[in-house]
Protein backbone atom coordinates (compact mmCIF):
# COMPACT_ATOMS: atom_id res chain seq x y z
CA UNK A 1 0.00 0.00 0.00
CA UNK A 2 1.16 4.03 -0.48
CA UNK A 3 2.95 4.84 2.44
CA UNK A 4 2.21 8.52 2.30
CA UNK A 5 0.25 10.78 0.25
CA UNK A 6 1.18 14.55 -0.75
CA UNK A 7 -1.73 16.87 -1.37
CA UNK A 8 -0.51 19.33 -3.65
CA UNK A 9 -2.43 22.76 -4.56
CA UNK A 10 -1.64 23.64 -7.98
CA UNK A 11 -3.23 26.74 -8.79
CA UNK A 12 -5.13 27.06 -12.07
CA UNK A 13 -3.27 24.35 -13.50
CA UNK A 14 -1.02 26.67 -15.15
CA UNK A 15 3.26 25.12 -14.82
CA UNK A 16 3.95 28.72 -13.24
CA UNK A 17 1.18 28.63 -11.00
CA UNK A 18 3.41 25.37 -9.25
CA UNK A 19 5.06 27.19 -6.25
CA UNK A 20 8.95 25.46 -5.92
CA UNK A 21 7.60 23.49 -3.01
CA UNK A 22 4.43 21.95 -4.97
CA UNK A 23 7.01 21.10 -7.74
CA UNK A 24 9.10 19.59 -5.47
CA UNK A 25 6.49 17.56 -3.82
CA UNK A 26 5.26 16.25 -7.49
CA UNK A 27 8.34 15.47 -8.59
CA UNK A 28 8.98 13.18 -5.53
CA UNK A 29 5.90 10.97 -5.47
CA UNK A 30 5.80 7.41 -7.82
CA UNK A 31 2.52 8.09 -9.27
CA UNK A 32 -0.75 10.60 -8.86
CA UNK A 33 -4.03 9.95 -8.57
CA UNK A 34 -6.83 11.91 -10.15
CA UNK A 35 -10.55 11.68 -10.73
CA UNK A 36 -11.70 11.09 -14.52
CA UNK A 37 -15.13 11.84 -15.48
CA UNK A 38 -14.99 10.47 -19.14
CA UNK A 39 -12.07 10.18 -21.99
CA UNK A 40 -12.68 13.45 -22.25
CA UNK A 41 -12.25 14.91 -19.43
CA UNK A 42 -10.16 18.59 -20.00
CA UNK A 43 -9.41 18.58 -16.00
CA UNK A 44 -7.75 15.42 -16.42
CA UNK A 45 -6.06 16.58 -19.24
CA UNK A 46 -4.20 19.84 -17.57
CA UNK A 47 -2.81 16.93 -14.68
CA UNK A 48 -1.82 14.45 -17.39
CA UNK A 49 0.28 17.65 -19.02
CA UNK A 50 2.03 18.46 -15.35
CA UNK A 51 2.37 15.14 -14.43
CA UNK A 52 4.47 14.75 -18.04
CA UNK A 53 6.27 17.76 -17.29
CA UNK A 54 7.48 16.45 -13.87
CA UNK A 55 7.71 12.40 -15.53
CA UNK A 56 5.44 11.11 -13.16
CA UNK A 57 2.72 8.64 -13.97
CA UNK A 58 -1.03 9.72 -13.89
CA UNK A 59 -3.35 6.68 -12.57
CA UNK A 60 -7.05 7.95 -13.85
CA UNK A 61 -9.90 6.59 -11.69
CA UNK A 62 -13.44 6.92 -12.48
CA UNK A 63 -15.04 9.25 -10.77
CA UNK A 64 -18.31 7.95 -8.79
CA UNK A 65 -21.36 9.68 -9.72
CA UNK A 66 -22.56 12.40 -7.10
CA UNK A 67 -26.65 12.87 -6.78
CA UNK A 68 -27.30 15.80 -8.43
CA UNK A 69 -31.10 15.49 -8.30
CA UNK A 70 -32.15 18.92 -7.38
CA UNK A 71 -35.67 16.98 -5.54
CA UNK A 72 -33.10 14.71 -3.41
CA UNK A 73 -30.49 18.09 -2.68
CA UNK A 74 -32.87 21.18 -1.89
CA UNK A 75 -32.41 21.17 1.90
CA UNK A 76 -28.90 21.65 3.37
CA UNK A 77 -29.00 18.29 5.10
CA UNK A 78 -29.71 16.06 2.26
CA UNK A 79 -27.14 18.22 0.09
CA UNK A 80 -24.23 17.45 2.89
CA UNK A 81 -25.62 13.37 3.02
CA UNK A 82 -25.23 13.65 -0.93
CA UNK A 83 -21.90 14.84 -0.97
CA UNK A 84 -21.03 12.55 2.09
CA UNK A 85 -21.98 9.66 0.27
CA UNK A 86 -19.95 10.99 -2.92
CA UNK A 87 -16.86 11.01 -0.62
CA UNK A 88 -17.43 7.55 0.45
CA UNK A 89 -17.33 6.29 -3.01
CA UNK A 90 -14.49 7.69 -3.64
CA UNK A 91 -12.34 6.76 -0.92
CA UNK A 92 -13.43 3.53 -1.78
CA UNK A 93 -12.51 3.79 -5.35
CA UNK A 94 -9.33 5.16 -4.00
CA UNK A 95 -8.50 2.31 -1.49
CA UNK A 96 -8.20 0.35 -4.24
CA UNK A 97 -5.10 1.56 -6.31
CA UNK A 98 -3.66 2.94 -3.20
CA UNK A 99 -3.75 -0.77 -1.59
CA UNK A 100 -2.12 -2.11 -5.18
CA UNK A 101 0.40 0.43 -5.76
CA UNK A 102 3.09 1.13 -3.44
CA UNK A 103 5.28 4.55 -2.71
CA UNK A 104 4.34 7.72 -2.05
CA UNK A 105 1.22 9.16 -4.20
CA UNK A 106 0.45 12.72 -4.98
CA UNK A 107 -3.18 14.31 -5.75
CA UNK A 108 -2.92 17.31 -7.10
CA UNK A 109 -5.71 20.14 -6.58
CA UNK A 110 -7.09 22.93 -8.23
CA UNK A 111 -6.37 26.39 -6.23
CA UNK A 112 -5.76 25.33 -3.02
CA UNK A 113 -6.93 22.47 -0.89
CA UNK A 114 -7.67 24.81 2.11
CA UNK A 115 -10.93 26.05 -0.07
CA UNK A 116 -13.69 24.31 -1.17
CA UNK A 117 -12.10 20.87 -1.98
CA UNK A 118 -12.79 17.20 -0.28
CA UNK A 119 -9.25 15.95 -0.77
CA UNK A 120 -7.82 16.37 2.74
CA UNK A 121 -11.22 14.78 3.98
CA UNK A 122 -10.78 11.93 1.52
CA UNK A 123 -7.39 11.16 2.30
CA UNK A 124 -8.37 11.36 6.11
CA UNK A 125 -10.45 8.85 5.01
CA UNK A 126 -7.82 6.40 3.76
CA UNK A 127 -6.09 6.42 7.02
CA UNK A 128 -2.81 6.73 5.47
CA UNK A 129 -0.25 9.60 6.57
CA UNK A 130 0.02 12.85 4.69
CA UNK A 131 0.97 16.00 4.01
CA UNK A 132 -0.15 19.60 2.35
CA UNK A 133 1.45 21.74 -0.01
CA UNK A 134 -0.02 24.96 -0.39
CA UNK A 135 -1.49 26.26 -3.95
CA UNK A 136 -2.38 29.51 -5.24
CA UNK A 137 -6.38 29.97 -4.71
CA UNK A 138 -9.04 31.46 -6.39
CA UNK A 139 -9.92 34.35 -4.63
CA UNK A 140 -5.57 35.36 -4.86
CA UNK A 141 -5.94 34.80 -8.46
CA UNK A 142 -9.00 37.02 -8.75
CA UNK A 143 -7.51 39.91 -6.58
CA UNK A 144 -4.85 39.97 -8.54
CA UNK A 145 -6.11 39.75 -11.80
CA UNK A 146 -8.83 42.61 -11.40
CA UNK A 147 -5.49 44.55 -8.91
CA UNK A 148 -7.77 44.67 -6.05
CA UNK A 149 -7.91 44.01 -2.43
CA UNK A 150 -10.59 41.94 -1.69
CA UNK A 151 -12.44 44.12 1.58
CA UNK A 152 -12.24 47.80 2.51
CA UNK A 153 -10.27 48.78 4.79
CA UNK A 154 -10.54 47.01 8.58
CA UNK A 155 -13.52 45.33 6.82
CA UNK A 156 -14.55 41.35 6.79
CA UNK A 157 -14.94 39.21 3.65
CA UNK A 158 -17.19 36.05 3.70
CA UNK A 159 -15.74 33.41 1.46
CA UNK A 160 -18.86 31.63 0.25
CA UNK A 161 -20.59 29.36 -2.15
CA UNK A 162 -23.11 30.06 -5.04
CA UNK A 163 -25.40 28.07 -3.13
CA UNK A 164 -25.51 29.88 -0.27
CA UNK A 165 -25.26 33.52 -1.73
CA UNK A 166 -28.74 34.50 -0.81
CA UNK A 167 -29.00 33.62 2.66
CA UNK A 168 -25.59 35.64 3.35
CA UNK A 169 -26.71 38.16 1.62
CA UNK A 170 -30.05 38.08 3.55
CA UNK A 171 -28.11 37.70 6.64
CA UNK A 172 -26.24 41.15 6.23
CA UNK A 173 -23.07 39.95 4.67
CA UNK A 174 -21.98 42.36 2.18
CA UNK A 175 -18.30 41.71 1.05
CA UNK A 176 -18.24 38.31 -0.41
CA UNK A 177 -16.52 36.47 -2.15
CA UNK A 178 -18.30 33.47 -4.09
CA UNK A 179 -16.96 30.03 -5.29
CA UNK A 180 -18.76 27.35 -6.99
CA UNK A 181 -21.41 29.13 -8.59
CA UNK A 182 -22.14 26.79 -11.74
CA UNK A 183 -25.34 29.13 -12.54
CA UNK A 184 -24.04 33.19 -11.62
CA UNK A 185 -26.16 33.29 -8.88
CA UNK A 186 -25.97 36.34 -8.17
CA UNK A 187 -27.69 37.27 -10.74
CA UNK A 188 -31.09 36.21 -9.64
CA UNK A 189 -30.21 39.22 -6.11
CA UNK A 190 -33.17 41.62 -5.78
CA UNK A 191 -31.52 44.76 -5.78
CA UNK A 192 -28.01 44.30 -8.53
CA UNK A 193 -28.13 48.03 -8.99
CA UNK A 194 -26.85 47.85 -5.38
CA UNK A 195 -23.76 45.46 -5.95
CA UNK A 196 -20.34 45.76 -7.58
CA UNK A 197 -18.89 42.87 -9.12
CA UNK A 198 -15.13 41.36 -10.12
CA UNK A 199 -15.62 38.14 -11.42
CA UNK A 200 -12.94 35.74 -13.29
CA UNK A 201 -13.21 32.95 -14.50
CA UNK A 202 -10.16 30.50 -15.70
CA UNK A 203 -7.99 32.74 -13.95
CA UNK A 204 -4.38 32.70 -14.78
CA UNK A 205 -4.66 30.32 -18.07
CA UNK A 206 -5.27 31.26 -22.13
CA UNK A 207 -8.83 31.28 -21.47
CA UNK A 208 -9.27 33.77 -18.61
CA UNK A 209 -12.17 36.32 -18.46
CA UNK A 210 -12.84 39.11 -16.35
CA UNK A 211 -15.91 41.43 -15.64
CA UNK A 212 -15.71 44.55 -13.32
CA UNK A 213 -18.68 46.92 -13.15
CA UNK A 214 -22.07 47.13 -11.19
CA UNK A 215 -24.11 44.05 -11.40
CA UNK A 216 -27.34 44.74 -13.05
CA UNK A 217 -25.12 46.63 -15.83
CA UNK A 218 -23.00 43.94 -16.97
CA UNK A 219 -25.63 40.86 -16.29
CA UNK A 220 -25.36 40.25 -20.12
CA UNK A 221 -21.60 40.55 -20.68
CA UNK A 222 -21.33 37.99 -17.58
CA UNK A 223 -23.37 35.52 -19.13
CA UNK A 224 -21.75 35.83 -22.61
CA UNK A 225 -18.10 35.88 -21.26
CA UNK A 226 -19.19 32.49 -18.95
CA UNK A 227 -20.07 31.14 -22.41
CA UNK A 228 -16.58 32.36 -23.87
CA UNK A 229 -14.73 30.48 -21.15
CA UNK A 230 -16.62 27.14 -21.68
CA UNK A 231 -15.01 26.99 -24.80
CA UNK A 232 -12.01 25.79 -23.14
CA UNK A 233 -14.18 23.08 -22.14
CA UNK A 234 -14.98 24.11 -18.73
CA UNK A 235 -15.21 27.27 -16.07
CA UNK A 236 -14.04 27.58 -13.26
CA UNK A 237 -15.20 31.15 -11.99
CA UNK A 238 -15.07 32.66 -8.66
CA UNK A 239 -16.09 36.61 -8.05
CA UNK A 240 -15.90 39.27 -5.83
CA UNK A 241 -19.71 40.96 -4.97
CA UNK A 242 -19.45 44.24 -3.12
CA UNK A 243 -22.17 46.34 -1.90
CA UNK A 244 -21.97 49.41 -3.46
Amino acid sequence: MADVVRIIGIGSGHPDHLTSEAADALSSVAYVVAASKGADDPLLAVRQELCDRYGVELVAVADPERDRDAAHVEKQSDYDGAVRDWHAARVAAYREVLDARPGPVGFLVWGDPSLYDSTIRVVEALGVPYDVIPGLSSPQLLAAAHGIVLHPIGRPVLITTGRRLAGDVAAGHENLVVMLDGRLSCLELEDPQEWQIWWGANLGTPSQRLVHGRLDAVAEQLESERTAAAAAGWVMDTYLLRRA
